[in-house]
């Protein structure tokens, strides 16, 4: 989805980006916006305090992180796209 071009048509997502110390599900340079899709196990308390650790460092460098479940993607495309489209809008 992130690398149609039909849905993003100025922007190139590049997945599995390594940002060190991490690496970045999807990665828009231009834009420096993160996408991270997370699953189940980014529920617990140590996972959240690492996801919110990590994306402080990523603001820090002038990234913009988005964070989706798993079931955001499968369940609510459509509004996973908006919110995608207007955090490229506001980058503009």
């Amino acid at each position: 989805m992130l690398r149609d071009r039909n849905i993003f048509p100025f922007y190139h997502f590049v997945r599995q980006k390594p940002m060190y110390p991490y690496y970045l599900d999807f990665y828009c340079a231009a834009a420096k916006l993160a996408i991270e899709v997370d699953g189940g196990q980014h529920n617990t308390d140590e996972a959240k305090k690492y996801d919110q650790e990590r994306t402080e460092y990523l603001n820090s460098k002038g990234i913009q992180v988005l964070r989706f479940w798993n079931s955001d993607i499968t369940q609510n495309l459509d509004g996973v796209i908006e919110t995608i489209k207007e955090a490229l809008h506001q980058f503009q």
